[in-house]
C-alpha cells in the first residue's frame, strides 16, 4: 500500500513526461512551476516520512528513482536546448548512471546496503535544482548572469565530490581492508 510519502515520490514520476513536454515547447514558465512542486515534494515527503513514521522500503527507492529521472530529464533537455551546458548534462547523469550501476552489482553479488544519502549527496540535490531554477527563471525573468554560472560550477564541482563518495563506499563494500 502506497502511504503518503510514498505517493509523493510517485506524483514527481509522473510528472517527468509532462515537464519534459513543457521544455520541449520552450514553456518555460509552466515548467518551472512544475519543476518548483516537484522539488518541493521532495523534500516534504522525507520530512513526511520521518515526521509520520511512514519511512518504508518501497519509498526508499521511489525517492531516489523520482529524483534522478527528474534531474536527469531537466538537465538532458535543458542542455539540447542550450540552456544548460552540455557537459554539465553528462556530469550530472554520468553520477547518476554510475550509483545505479553500483546498486545494481551490490543486488546482483548478494549485497543489500541500507540507502541512505550523504550530506554530500544532499548538498548536491540542492545545487543541481537550484541551477535548473535559475535555468529556467533565466528563460523568462530577469537574472543575474553570476548565479548560474556559480550554481552552474557548484553542480559539477557537489556532483563530482559525491560521485567520488559512492565510488568508495562502493569500494569499501567490495574490500573492506582498504583504507
Amino acid at each position: 500500500m502506497l502511504n503518503l510519502p510514498n505517493l509523493l515520490s510517485v506524483s514527481r514520476i509522473i510528472s517527468v513526461p509532462l515537464l519534459i513536454i513543457l521544455l520541449i515547447d520552450q514553456l518555460f514558465a509552466w515548467a518551472l512551476l512544475l519543476f518548483v512542486v516537484a522539488a518541493v515534494t521532495d523534500a516534504v515527503d522525507g520530512l513526511l516520512a520521518r515526521l509520520l513514521h511512514q519511512r518504508t522500503t518501497l519509498g526508499s527507492y521511489l525517492d531516489p528513482v523520482a529524483d534522478k529521472l527528474l534531474t536527469a530529464s531537466s538537465f538532458t533537455v535543458l542542455a539540447l536546448l542550450n540552456i544548460l551546458p552540455g557537459w554539465l548534462a553528462v556530469i550530472v547523469i554520468s553520477r547518476d548512471v554510475i550509483i545505479l550501476l553500483g546498486l545494481m552489482i551490490l543486488f546482483l553479488t548478494s549485497r543489500f546496503p541500507e540507502i541512505q544519502p550523504s550530506v554530500t549527496s544532499k548538498v548536491t540535490t540542492v545545487f543541481q535544482l537550484g541551477t535548473v531554477i535559475a535555468a529556467l527563471s533565466s528563460k523568462f525573468s530577469f537574472s543575474i548572469p553570476f548565479v548560474l554560472e556559480f550554481l552552474i560550477w557548484a553542480t559539477a564541482l557537489a556532483t563530482i565530490i559525491s560521485g567520488l563518495q559512492y565510488i568508495g563506499k562502493g569500494i569499501k563494500i567490495f574490500n573492506p581492508v582498504i583504507l
